[in-house]
C-alpha cells in the first residue's frame, strides 16, 4: 500500500482521511505533539515537523508517493515560504520524490472579476497579499512539478461550509446592500474532501481546478439564508462606503470581490457529481 502525506491536516484532511484509507497509508505533517493522539484514532500517522522550521522537515524526505498540501500560507509577505521548505524538504531525496501532489490554493487569486463568470484559463490577478501568496505558491508547485517530474495538479476553492464550521458569531457580520453587493461561491467540506480524492486519480498534470458548487449567490442573500435557517436576525445591510468604516480592512477586501466560478472543468475532468450542488439543501 502507497503512502500518503497531509500537510496541514485540519477539518478537509481528518474528513478525506475515510475515503483515502482504504487505498493509502495515511500519514500527516503536525507541529502540535497534542493532536497525535487524535490522529492515530482516525487511523493516520503522524510525523513531527513545522512549515516554518525547514530545519524540522528532514523526516519528509522519501516519506509519501502522494502528498496533500492543504496548509495555508504564512501571515505576510508575497512568498510563500512554508511551501518553498516543504518542496524542499521533499527534494532532499531526488530518487524518492512523490509521484502526486494536490494542492488547495483560494479562488481569490483571480482577483475582483465584476461578477463574471471566471473559467480556469482567466488570468489570476490577486488583489490581498493573502490571495499573492497563494499565487506564488501555485507557481512554485506547478514550476517544481514540472522540473521534477511530478505530477500536480491545483484545486482554486472558494469559501467552505458545513454546518458544524458555521457559528452564530461568524453569521452575525454586516452586509453589502443589494445593489452593490458581491457573487460568492462556496463548497460543502464533504464534497472539497471528495473531490480531493478524485483529484489524485484524475487530475491531469499542473492543471488547475475551479471547485464550486452551483449557488451562484450573492453574499448577502447567502447570509440571508443561513440566518432563516439558524433563526437569527437578518443580517444589517450597509452602503459600501458606510460598510468600510465598520468591518476590518481584510473583511472589506474580502466584500470587494465579486466572481462566479466556472466548475465545468471539475465536474468533466474530475467526474465529480456534487452531494452539494447548492447550499439551499
Amino acid at each position: 500500500m502507497k503512502n500518503l502525506l497531509i500537510v496541514g491536516c485540519g477539518d478537509i484532511g481528518l474528513r478525506a482521511a475515510p475515503i483515502l484509507s482504504p487505498h493509502y497509508r495515511l500519514l500527516a505533517l503536525s507541529h502540535t505533539p497534542g493532536r497525535f493522539d487524535a490522529l492515530r484514532e482516525r487511523g493516520i500517522t503522524p510525523i513531527y515537523g513545522d512549515l516554518d522550521k525547514h530545519e524540522s522537515l528532514g523526516r519528509l524526505a522519501g516519506v509519501a508517493h502522494v502528498v496533500l498540501h492543504f496548509a495555508p500560507p504564512q501571515n505576510c509577505g508575497n512568498l510563500d515560504i512554508r511551501t518553498r521548505n516543504l518542496l524542499a524538504a521533499l527534494s532532499l531525496k531526488c530518487s524518492m520524490l512523490p509521484y502526486r501532489l494536490i494542492y488547495i490554493s483560494t479562488s481569490g487569486v483571480y482577483g475582483d472579476c465584476g461578477g463574471e463568470f471566471v473559467p480556469e484559463t482567466r488570468a489570476a490577478r490577486p488583489q490581498t497579499p493573502r490571495a499573492v501568496r497563494r499565487l506564488d505558491a501555485e507557481a512554485r508547485i506547478r514550476r517544481w512539478g514540472r522540473e521534477n517530474r511530478v505530477s500536480v495538479s491545483i484545486l482554486r476553492v472558494p469559501g467552505i461550509y458545513a454546518s458544524e464550521r458555521l457559528t452564530p458569531s461568524r453569521l452575525g457580520m454586516p452586509v453589502l446592500m443589494e445593489s452593490e453587493d458581491v457573487y460568492t461561491n462556496h463548497i460543502h467540506a464533504e464534497d472539497l474532501a471528495r473531490i480531493v480524492f478524485l483529484a489524485i486519480r484524475r487530475g491531469a498534470p499542473g492543471r488547475v481546478y475551479n471547485v464550486s458548487d452551483d449557488s451562484g449567490m450573492k453574499m448577502g442573500a447567502y447570509f440571508d439564508l443561513l440566518a432563516e435557517k439558524f433563526g437569527l436576525p437578518l443580517p444589517v445591510r450597509f452602503s459600501r462606503e458606510a460598510l468600510r468604516k465598520i468591518i476590518p480592512e481584510s473583511l472589506y477586501a474580502f466584500m470587494s470581490e465579486s466572481r462566479r466560478l466556472d466548475n465545468c472543468r471539475m465536474k468533466k475532468e474530475l467526474g465529480m457529481v456534487l452531494k452539494y450542488p447548492t447550499v439551499e439543501i
